[in-house]
């Protein structure tokens, strides 16, 4: 009789428009499954806040090292945001833990989830690993509403983030999974299953 297959470790990347309440949902699954489940820390040239720890937070990098690292392919990827810090999710944070068993979860836009998809394809370490779980509003009305209860009174900002979440959900049909968000409660549940199912299924290929 054929041993049981080993579980592989998996980088879960979880997408939606802002307001689809993914990071609520990454932080209750990480709290559910740690230490078996990561947050995937990534590096940052911004100043390191009070109660901020190196390496459990971020990374924090000078603006020298971080752009050493970058011309040495040393990142998944990288961007600058609001113009001013750089971000990057580095190789060797990705490919030891996920080497070491740890299975990690990050919550990207649906440009990045297209990005990690692309390197997948022919990363040895992100092959058979990479999970992809996209949560779609149930309309841009729920979307909206969502956006106002946690930003009252930035009208122009929600507008644009409507925008922008419309064409995101066009998308929808590039990820593994998709799901229609209702309630905090049924929407963990089935990013919960979705993870469970990924841990108990057979080699890919």
């Amino acid at each position: 009789m054929d041993a049981a297959p080993e579980n592989r470790s998996l980088l879960l990347i979880v997408a939606g428009p802002a307001g689809s309440g993914k990071t609520t949902l990454r932080e209750r699954l990480i709290r559910t499954f740690e230490p078996a489940l990561q947050r995937v820390v990534t590096a940052t040239t911004r100043p390191r806040r009070s109660g901020e720890t190196d390496g459990v937070d971020y990374y924090f990098l000078s603006e020298e090292a971080f752009a050493e690292k970058q011309r040495d392919d040393g990142f998944y990827e990288c961007a600058v945001v609001h113009g001013r810090y750089s971000y990057g999710a580095p190789k060797e944070e990705i490919a030891g833990k996920l080497g070491a068993g740890t299975d990690l979860i990050m919550n990207v836009d649906v440009a990045g989830a297209a990005h990690y998809r692309a390197i997948a394809a022919t990363d040895p370490v992100l092959c058979d690993r990479l999970v992809t779980v996209f949560i779609k509003p149930r309309d841009l009305d729920q979307l909206r509403s969502r956006l106002q209860r946690r930003d009252p009174g930035r009208d122009d900002e929600i507008a644009r983030r409507i925008r922008t979440a419309e064409s995101e959900i066009e998308q929808w049909r590039q990820f593994d999974y998709c799901f229609i968000s209702t309630s905090k409660s049924k929407d963990f549940q089935l990013l919960k299953a979705i993870y469970t199912a990924e841990k108990l299924r057979t080699p890919r290929g």
